[in-house]
């Protein structure tokens, strides 16, 4: 007996199952995908590093060349490109195509944290974030202070609005636009300085040896352990103020006696503008 004839024998059950195909069928088209071309996943590393205030070179040598040679060791890479500028370096690693971006993300983490130690004192720590291909914002939001500094501003987005917005499902990445980093801003002045015989690296060397986090440790007798703590760092305006950054015979030449100091933001490279007004995009 052949298959085909249990459904000529049968009639109702080959109405059955002919229906039960087409139902299938049916449903079947309503999940299939439209794409124009086939799904391939490519992402892109890319590794950010600023050092304000060092030039082109400085940047190209001492930043983005050690970064580079390391990070090109890194499995799953096609090919990289880096910018140097003055304060800052790019470097991006394209992935090869449907590479797992998570893996060769972490790997490249290691191999940068292998290399820091060789970058220069003063540069910041590289940021290492993924970019899909063809990825985009897809909703851009203002925050506005009329009366309100930028670096307040920036503060409030990222302690407050920005943990909100990540929350959201769907939600890879917030960047901002127009961000100003609250920092306690110090302007020296060269009169005053030259005034009291000092050089802008003594007072930094000063501010670096005076603002530590220190761990002092316990104090520990025969049946008692003490936790011994210590406030090292300078927290407000007036702490800066009253800082010691030369001591001469029975002189005490402060940082209020050679320089400005107020709360402001980390830099004033970028500035965005919403309905005619300053604002964090």
């Amino acid at each position: 007996m052949k298959f085909t004839d249990l459904f000529v024998r049968r009639p109702i059950l080959s109405i059955v199952v002919s229906i039960l195909i087409l139902l299938v069928g049916i449903s079947s088209l309503f999940s299939l995908p439209i794409r124009e071309y086939p799904e391939m996943e490519s992402a892109t590393i890319v590794i950010s590093t600023n050092y304000p205030g060092a030039t082109q070179d400085v940047m190209q040598g001492f930043v983005t060349t050690p970064l580079a040679q390391a990070i090109s060791t890194a499995s799953g890479i096609e090919y990289l490109t880096s910018t140097s500028s003055q304060g800052s370096s790019e470097i991006k690693a394209k992935l090869v195509l449907n590479a797992d971006a998570d893996r060769s993300m972490t790997e490249i983490l290691a191999k940068v944290q292998q290399v820091s130690y060789r970058l220069p004192e003063g540069a910041n720590n590289p940021v290492i974030n993924k970019i899909t291909d063809g990825a985009s914002a897809v909703q851009y939001v203002s925050f506005i202070g009329s009366d309100i500094p930028m670096p307040v501003v920036t503060d409030f987005a990222s302690r407050v609005a920005e943990p909100l917005i990540t929350s959201i499902s769907g939600v890879a990445s917030v960047r901002y636009g127009g961000a100003q980093t609250l920092a306690m801003r110090v302007w020296l002045d060269p009169d005053r300085l030259a005034a009291r015989n000092l050089s802008a690296s003594e007072v930094a060397n000063a501010l670096r040896s005076n603002n530590i986090q220190a761990a002092p440790g316990q104090l520990k007798t025969t049946d008692t352990v003490i936790n011994v703590t210590a406030s090292t760092d300078v927290r407000d305006i007036d702490d800066f103020r009253k800082m010691v950054v030369k001591r001469a015979d029975n002189d005490l030449v402060r940082l209020s006696d050679v320089a400005t100091i107020e709360l402001g933001g980390q830099n004033y490279d970028s500035s965005f503008t919403s309905s005619g007004q300053r604002a964090l995009v």
